[in-house]
């Protein structure tokens, strides 16, 4: 009888465990983080630790319409440089019936809602495509907004981009990314395990299956994707006014995506855990390439996406044993067979 017990008790440890062990850790690591400044860091530092909470809060954005989706989105950096242009827009000048010069808790908001509308408004027409054509869709989105920011000089500043207030305050830059990225990942942890999480998953694994069961795919996918650019647009802000210099080379870069995709491919695609621990190692790795290997550092970059793809599809996660992370094999099999 004990040992019936016993056996109980333990079964429902690992059950407990299992459920809300990893928000447990979460939580105690970012009471560490809140912690971390007053360990009289630098403001190197300080600002070393903003760029990595700045590529989880992206990767985990991507990840919420990539890797739990299986909707490889190839232009997501366009809600980011949307997001950088708003807030570089808002606060430099009176464009339209603005205010004049909003500051930066003014600006933040309205760009976010702008990416977020954007999202809506492509992914109404791009989230009908499958596959590749999705894909492609996106890229051509990515490369189309660019130009535009180009052509409209008076508003964008053209090829010679704006310049924003100089504001220098690393504590206040890591404690607002710090926040961001809080609500970010805890948002997604939280949508893993609720009914909208469950539907993203059954459209990755079957989509005209999740259909046929009454779950109305595009919406899940808008609704991901309006998720995903919302906090896309205000990182991107963020990194507009923490940069206080704006162009469209700066902001519209592929490799921005590219460390979005191998950031989740890395730690686990369709995990939660995945882009916190992908985005701590990418960043390791891409500060003793571009120590190392300055002019090689985008080959270096390149072979390492091909060795992720090669021989651990799955990701550190899914090497330790996380069932929920999916292969970036077959998450590449099925965008295929989507086309």
């Amino acid at each position: 009888m004990k040992l019936h017990k016993n056996s109980k008790k333990q079964t429902e440890k690992k059950s407990f465990l299992k459920k809300w062990g990893g928000l447990i850790l979460w939580i105690l690591l970012l009471g560490f983080l809140a912690l971390y400044p007053y360990t009289k860091v630098s403001g190197i530092q300080l600002f070393s630790a903003t760029q990595v909470f700045m590529l989880v809060t992206l990767a985990s954005n991507w990840n919420l319409i990539g890797g739990m989706t299986g909707y490889i989105d190839f232009g997501h950096t366009v809600f980011f440089g949307v997001g950088a242009y708003m807030m570089g827009i808002l606060v430099t000048q009176a464009p339209l019936a603005f205010a004049p010069r909003l500051s930066f808790w003014q600006a933040l908001p309205i760009a976010g809602l702008v990416a977020l509308l954007l999202a809506v408004s492509l992914g109404w027409v791009t989230l009908r495509l499958k596959g590749s054509y999705f894909s492609i869709a996106m890229l051509g989105t990515f490369a189309a907004t660019r130009e535009i920011v180009r052509i409209l000089r008076p508003l964008t500043g053209g090829g010679a981009g704006l310049d924003l207030p100089p504001v220098l305050n690393r504590l206040g830059e890591y404690y607002f990314m710090l926040a961001v990225m809080a609500i970010v990942v805890s948002s997604i942890w939280w949508i893993r395990r609720s009914d909208f999480g469950l539907s993203l998953l059954a459209i990755r694994e079957d989509e005209i299956g999740a259909e046929m069961r009454g779950i109305n795919t595009t919406l899940h996918k808008l609704v991901a994707l309006a998720i995903a650019a919302f906090f896309t647009g205000i990182t991107g802000a963020f990194w507009a006014w923490q940069n206080t210099y704006i162009d469209p080379d700066v902001v519209f870069l592929e490799s921005r995506t590219v460390e979005m995709v191998m950031t989740s491919m890395l730690g686990g695609l369709g995990t939660v855990w995945g882009p916190p621990l992908g985005a701590v190692v990418l960043y390791s790795i891409q500060n003793i390439v571009w120590s190392n290997l300055l002019n090689y550092h985008l080959l270096a970059l390149g072979i390492l996406l091909i060795f992720l793809v090669l021989f651990m599809p799955e990701g550190i996660l899914g090497k330790l044993g996380d069932r929920s992370s999916i292969s970036a094999i077959r998450l590449i099999q099925r965008w295929q067979k989507r086309r």
